[in-house]
């Protein structure tokens, strides 16, 4: 049996945890989680925003990036991920991996 894609990729991570753009339920959320929440909210106002972080062993993290946005309208996908990873250069920068899905509203 195969497992998910995840659990092969990161058999330590833990269950996965969504989170809408509700203002109490990002404060649930770990500390590099709760920046890039922050972030995204501020530039896109999105109608769903989902972000998860999973560690990875001896090389920092991953992050997992799900958000719908009208601002993403008339943009192709490659646009909206930049401009997501443009929202979040910094971020970036101390961390291992990032998975964006962008949907427009």
């Amino acid at each position: 049996m195969m497992l998910p894609f995840t659990r092969r990729l990161f058999p330590v991570a833990r269950q996965l945890r969504l989170y809408s753009t509700h203002p109490a339920a990002a404060a649930d959320l770990l500390e590099g989680e709760q920046t890039i929440h922050a972030k995204l909210t501020e530039k896109f106002s999105p109608t769903q925003l989902q972000v998860q972080m999973f560690p990875v062993r001896g090389c920092g993290s991953f992050y997992a990036i799900t958000i719908a946005s009208e601002a993403f309208k008339g943009l192709t996908t490659l646009k909206q991920h930049k401009l997501v990873t443009e929202t979040l250069k910094k971020e970036i920068e101390g961390i291992h991996g990032l998975q964006i899905k962008t949907t427009v509203v």
